[in-house]
């Protein structure tokens, strides 16, 4: 890809440093780091972006999906890690996913609940993460079952075995992890979403940068960048996009 131009590298910069929202609810993309603040693969492609803008990279952390997203559609950030959702969409332009993760649903091991297609029924109470992906995909999708949301995507079992929930909704990854932690619990067979996780950038910065951001992603895949992050920091059990797929 071509080097960014100075129209961009300012589009990209307004505070001089390039401000990256990261989000360490997902442990797919990002985990606290005592050092950095922050380590996982959306911040090492954060380091990569700067690198190339040639700036400095500050690190913007919080611990839930929504928090992330609210400071990247209030440029209090310059890009950020997400999953594609119409709503974030009104104020975030996104690129293509450079990683696709599955969201789950949990129950407990005595529950009649046995597959997804029992999950939305009338009295069934489905805890999420408030704001995160599968909260937005699940309020528009579910007509029966009620959902109650925790404050964050890790908080999600905790929330849910404490109120008395029939279903945790989340990253699988999460739930495997959850579950491993507190025994008594099993996944249902499948994914109830497909969670297409991209970086995005406030929709006012302008075609150009957007561009920019949209070809540092193919490239980031292509080179094998993404699949070395992901090893690098011990992420199994998700897709890289081919580049140049659309997502």
């Amino acid at each position: 890809m071509q080097p960014a131009t100075e129209v961009v590298r300012s589009a990209f910069t307004p505070k001089q440093v390039l401000r990256a929202s990261i989000n360490v609810g997902n442990p797919i993309l990002a985990s606290r780091d005592d050092q950095r603040g922050a380590r996982g693969v959306s911040v090492d492609l954060a380091g990569e972006l700067a690198r190339r803008l040639g700036v400095e990279l500050e690190l913007v952390i919080f611990p839930s999906a929504g928090e992330s997203v609210e400071a990247v559609a209030a440029e209090k950030a310059d890009i950020g890690f997400f999953a594609i959702d119409p709503k974030r969409g009104e104020h975030i332009a996104f690129t293509e996913p450079y990683v696709v993760i599955e969201g789950a649903y949990l129950v407990r091991d005595g529950s009649p609940v046995v597959e997804q297609s029992e999950v939305d029924r009338p009295g069934v109470r489905v805890t999420v993460g408030k704001g995160s992906a599968y909260d937005l995909y699940l309020t528009r999708s579910l007509q029966h079952a009620t959902i109650e949301r925790a404050p964050t995507s890790p908080a999600v079992v905790d929330v849910f075995l404490e109120s008395g929930a029939d279903v945790a909704a989340g990253v699988r990854q999460q739930l495997e992890a959850d579950a491993a932690r507190h025994g008594g619990l099993r996944l249902l067979p499948g994914h109830f979403m497909l969670i297409r996780q991209a970086m995005g950038l406030p929709k006012s910065r302008g075609e150009a940068a957007h561009a920019y951001l949209a070809a540092f992603v193919e490239e980031m895949k292509a080179s094998g960048f993404v699949e070395e992050a992901l090893a690098r920091h011990a992420v199994t059990g998700v897709t890289v996009p081919k580049a140049g797929a659309a997502g």
